[in-house]
């Protein structure tokens, strides 16, 4: 089949991480038979330096008829003097709100651990979950927000905001990611201080009768961040707001060993937005020594989510837990591999 794929580089070590990816697409693609087709569009601040915007409308138009979007990471340190809402990174929120992608799926599996990890091996091997984040609502996106002058001081202003129709498409995404799985959801919240959260409980809770096959607990926000590093083995979907998501997301990559490691999803009404978790690490851009790994595995997703490609999909995270129960390992794990060795290690896996 044709696989049509827009391309966003994007900033700092994107560039370097999405070529590792599409290597392995092209592989992917012959040795199953696919026409791969790659559109490369700037964003974000590359795109920012060369046109005066993070989001133009070439890229635009290309990633709103696109099946699958692949992004390298965003952020340069050179466009922070520019006020908040000019700064390129921006151009991220507007492209997942212009997709409709509400969902941020974030797996978390542990396959290896290393001399360099801070846990004990008995404490989180086996440890496999999955985060489904809300991505378009909460408090990024929140309104009233600001900086404004209240009685003579500076007051900074974010809205912490969910409305029922958001929660429910949320927590169907999460409760059937959970019978796909171990049948095991857990909703994170932080009821007992907001409002968002007791109403996000409440609908959560209403919808339960229709997956009789899950289990749903409850859990506050920094018990939750307590327990995955206590014990993550028990988790198997985790469900939460945008903020928490993003927090707990962050917090357990350090169980796989390293942001480079983790990939992500984002999916709703539109196109299918792929990306890793990591930053865009401007100090290493170019240097030939990112872990592409996050890269390859969120193509993965890709043709498993927007393509139904499961088994070729399999092949790279086969391919990808090869490379890690390996002798070479890349840099932010311990090793002395580049970008390069680490891409043709899942490449001969493959």
């Amino acid at each position: 089949m044709d696989l049509p794929i827009v391309c966003l580089p994007g900033d700092g070590i994107g560039p370097d991480v999405v070529d590792a990816a599409e290597r392995v697409l092209e592989r992917v693609a012959e040795r199953f038979g696919h026409r791969l087709h790659v559109e490369r569009r700037d964003f974000a601040g590359v795109a920012w330096d060369r046109t005066g915007t993070g989001f133009p409308d070439e890229t635009r138009a290309a990633c709103a008829g696109a099946q699958a979007i692949l992004l390298g990471a965003v952020g340069d340190p050179r466009h922070d003097v520019l006020p908040a809402a000019e700064r390129p990174e921006r151009a991220l929120l507007e492209l997942r709100r212009m997709l409709g992608a509400y969902a941020n799926l974030r797996p978390i599996k542990v396959i290896r651990v290393l001399d360099s990890s801070p846990f004990r091996p008995a404490a989180i091997e086996g440890a496999d979950l999955l985060i489904v984040r809300e991505l378009t609502g909460g408090i990024y996106y929140g309104e009233p927000r600001g900086i404004r002058e209240e009685d003579g001081r500076r007051v900074g202003i974010n809205t912490l905001r969910y409305d029922v129709r958001e929660i429910e498409r949320i927590a169907r995404v999460a409760f059937e990611a959970a019978g796909r799985r171990r049948g095991l959801l857990l909703s994170v919240d932080k009821a007992n201080v907001l409002e968002s959260s007791q109403l996000w409980r409440e609908v959560v809770a209403g919808l339960a009768s229709n997956y009789p096959d899950v289990r749903l607990d409850h859990m506050y926000v920094d018990r939750a961040a307590m327990e995955i590093v206590r014990d993550p083995r028990p988790f198997d979907v985790i469900l939460t707001g945008n903020m928490f998501g993003d927090i707990l997301s962050d917090e357990a990559s350090v169980l796989a060993g390293s942001l480079g490691l983790l990939p992500s999803a984002s999916v709703g009404a539109g196109g299918g937005l792929y990306e890793p978790v990591h930053g865009s690490a401007p100090d290493i851009a170019g240097q030939g020594i990112a872990n592409p790994l996050a890269a390859i595995s969120s193509a993965a997703m890709m043709l498993e989510l927007s393509f139904g490609l499961k088994d070729e999909a399999a092949a790279i995270e086969a391919a990808v837990t090869a490379c890690l129960r390996g002798d070479v390992l890349p840099r932010d794990l311990g090793g002395t591999a580049g970008t390069t060795e680490i891409t043709d290690i899942v490449l001969a896996a493959l």
